[in-house]
């Protein structure tokens, strides 16, 4: 089948998520097609089977802000005729959906049935999507989407409290490829992190303030005053300037990394014995999924879709959103014995194997050949 797929090319879970999906699909036999302003992070190597379409938006003085919907719905049209494309699948709701939409009615006037996928990823929905600005359209695309799935339970219940859906909304969750956690990095010396008899904690994200990025500094703070610890901070985004400045005003800036954006998040997470994450708001908890799939125990809020990977007790512990002292009483009762940390290690990656790629692609692949199969009962 040929699919074009529409995503963020960003370090975000949903641009990481589309990616991973296509270059699976790809090695699957796929032809995909990516469609976006810049090739995604994650999309190192095209093979055979891998397109980059670029969408350029040109610059007129007469725009405020440059039409980036239209730009992405004409692109669609123009790669969509060209190269035969089967199935669109448009990750993220805003604005793809809606682009995807306006070019699905474009290619229909040229007797051209595209059918449409919409996976909602969590903050298009939860955030941006439910703003009286957006919702309207945000409704509207979903409602005209062939077929709509969400990453998590949690998010699907929270789109249909939010939204007027008309529909259904399926359930796959996002994975993760464990081929590629297979190795053990020969260079994965803790020494160029931390001292001997430190534990290592991290925290990875894009620092925006649904991350609650002070709670993982103060409950770090908890944690280093009972232990030897270093806190790992792998990410960029709005938060992390007053972070830098809370961790000198605590004292223990000599004690906390900040790696900034990082392609290797493996070889980083290799090197950890806890990950934080005290999000106020995950749609799923992929951070955590990649962690777990390393080895590494998870200390979280019981926030949205995180507890569907986060198993309390099991591989980590959840706390109610906001209580530092929970979350650092609950990453102390781990790390301050190795036989119990040995224990969340084995569980997490067993856990984390649960949602592997190649369980959840093929759930993918039958929604697209239904999609495919159904798509002139509209017309």
């Amino acid at each position: 089948m040929k699919i074009a797929i529409v995503c963020y090319p960003t370090f975000g879970g949903s641009g990481v998520v589309a990616t991973e999906l296509g270059i699976s699909l790809a090695n699957r036999g796929h032809e995909v097609h990516f469609v976006t302003y810049k090739q995604p992070v994650r999309l190192e190597l095209l093979n055979n089977n891998i397109y980059f379409h670029e969408v350029h938006v040109p610059e007129y003085a007469l725009f405020h802000y440059q039409p980036y919907e239209l730009a992405l719905s004409s692109k669609l049209v123009d790669t969509i005729k060209l190269h035969k494309i089967d199935l669109l699948h448009v990750h993220y709701a805003i604005p793809h959906a809606y682009a995807g939409y306006m070019a699905k009615k474009m290619l229909e006037e040229e007797g051209i049935y595209v059918p449409m996928i919409t996976t909602l990823h969590g903050t298009d929905i939860t955030l941006v999507g439910k703003h009286p600005f957006y919702k309207p359209a945000v409704t509207f695309s979903i409602n005209q989407s062939d077929v709509v799935t969400s990453v998590s339970e949690s998010l699907k219940q929270g789109t249909l409290e939010i939204f007027d859906i008309q529909g259904e909304i399926e359930v796959i969750p996002n994975f993760i490829d464990t081929n590629k956690y297979s190795t053990t990095f020969t260079d994965c010396q803790r020494s160029n992190m931390a001292k001997d008899g430190e534990r290592i904690v991290t925290h990875i994200s894009n620092f925006r303030k649904v991350k609650r990025i002070p709670d993982v500094i103060r409950v770090f703070n908890k944690i280093q005053q009972e232990l030897p610890a270093k806190l790992i901070m792998v990410g960029e985004g709005p938060e992390k300037e007053e972070a830098e400045q809370l961790c000198d005003r605590l004292g223990i800036a000599d004690k906390v990394i900040f790696l900034g954006n990082s392609n290797e998040i493996d070889k980083i997470l290799c090197f950890s014995d806890l990950f934080l994450l005290p999000s106020e708001s995950e749609s799923f908890g992929l951070a955590a999924l990649e962690a777990m799939v390393n080895k590494v125990p998870v200390i979280s809020s019981n926030a949205g879709g995180i507890p569907e990977v986060n198993m309390q007790g099991v591989t980590g512990f959840l706390s109610d959103i906001g209580d530092i002292d929970d979350m650092a009483k609950n990453a102390l009762s781990i790390l301050k014995d190795d036989e119990t940390l040995a224990a969340f290690k084995i569980n997490a990656v067993r856990e984390a194997h649960k949602f592997d790629i190649l369980k959840v692609v093929p759930l993918y692949e039958e929604i697209y050949q239904r999609a495919y199969d159904s798509r002139f009962k509209n017309v």
